[in-house]
């Protein structure tokens, strides 16, 4: 019957050390050879080779027993998480290797899983964007291009000042709702004003709609960042204003931008009723989303004023680590 060494690394090492050991120790009181006081040369340069043999069995036992993980470890280097059927090759490991391939396994399964529940996610929310924009163009701009083409025409027919300055009225209205859609693809104010800027504009319109006062603290000499976490920043905040107005039952909001370490702090916090009685559904996840696409760090905890508080740390190397 074959010899096996045992399934656990632990083991299988320490099987190696003893047998090697052992071989030496065996060897050493088989042999002719003695040791004197005082240490002679001759037996010194025995002793000599006898360690440097054992440690280069003992070298080559481990490498043996760890060839395995190395083999793991270069198929992890070279792993593509898209790549269908992409799992680690089976071998003859030890137990705890065969733990570890199972864990990669299962945690590449995951990632395939989440990235495709996320493709998904993202194409829904952007036809959702496409038919809401699609259904805006035609009730509104649709509707008032027409009334505009009717009232150019009755000018153009009766030659009347009072039909020409209905027909403008109806242009600076068709002009008022192509920046409204224009501004919730791309706010304008982050362009022209810059975030901190946006971030108060963005605040007043929500606490003169909700009628909630909303406090706005922008640090001094803030890191600039890219457009894309400029853009993250303003869209958590507005997510995190519309979640304390519709589910919060807050009677006051904060908002801080601050630099903070290599990037900016974002703090969002109420007084209502904390997350966990808030609805914690797509709005979250699309937050979480949002902070994932940039490198930054999303955090709910409860805040001082037995609310919630949302931070984002937006750092100046994230799009590269993107």
């Amino acid at each position: 019957m074959a010899f096996r060494l045992p399934r656990s690394l632990f083991w299988r090492v320490a099987l190696c050390n003893g047998v090697i050991f052992s071989g030496a120790v065996l060897a050493l009181a088989l042999s002719p050879a003695t040791v004197s006081s005082p240490l002679m040369p001759d037996e010194a340069e025995l002793l000599g080779l006898g360690v440097f043999g054992v440690v280069a069995l003992n070298a080559v036992a481990l490498r043996r027993s760890l060839g395995p993980l190395r083999r793991l470890a270069a198929h992890m280097a070279t792993i593509d998480p898209l790549a269908p059927g992409a799992a680690t090759p089976e071998g003859g490991g030890s137990s705890e290797i065969a733990a570890l391939t199972e864990a990669f396994d299962a945690m590449i399964a995951r990632l395939r899983t989440e990235r495709r529940e996320s493709a998904h996610r993202a194409l829904r929310a952007e036809e959702a964007e496409r038919r809401r924009i699609a259904q805006e163009l035609h009730d509104d701009v649709g509707q008032s291009l027409t009334v505009l083409l009717l009232e150019l025409a009755r000018a153009r027919r009766e030659g009347s000042e009072l039909a020409l300055a209905d027909a403008q009225g109806t242009a600076r209205e068709l002009l008022e709702d192509v920046r409204h859609i224009c501004h919730q693809l791309r706010p304008e104010s982050l362009d022209d004003l810059g975030l901190p800027n946006a971030l108060r504009t963005l605040a007043a319109r929500v606490s003169e709609a909700a009628e909630l006062p909303v406090t706005v603290a922008v640090g001094d000499e803030l890191p600039e960042l890219s457009p894309e976490e400029e853009l993250v920043v303003l869209r958590v905040t507005q997510e995190c204003l519309t979640n304390i107005v519709r589910h919060a039952r807050a009677t006051q909001a904060w908002v801080e931008l601050r630099a903070e370490r290599d990037g900016v702090c974002l703090r969002v916090v109420d007084d209502g009723r904390g997350l966990s009685l808030a609805q914690a559904g797509s709005g979250i996840r699309g937050m979480r989303e949002r902070a994932m696409s940039v490198g930054a760090e999303l955090a709910m905890v409860p805040s001082r004023e037995r609310g919630l508080e949302v931070r984002l740390e937006v750092g100046l190397d994230s799009a590269v680590a993107a």
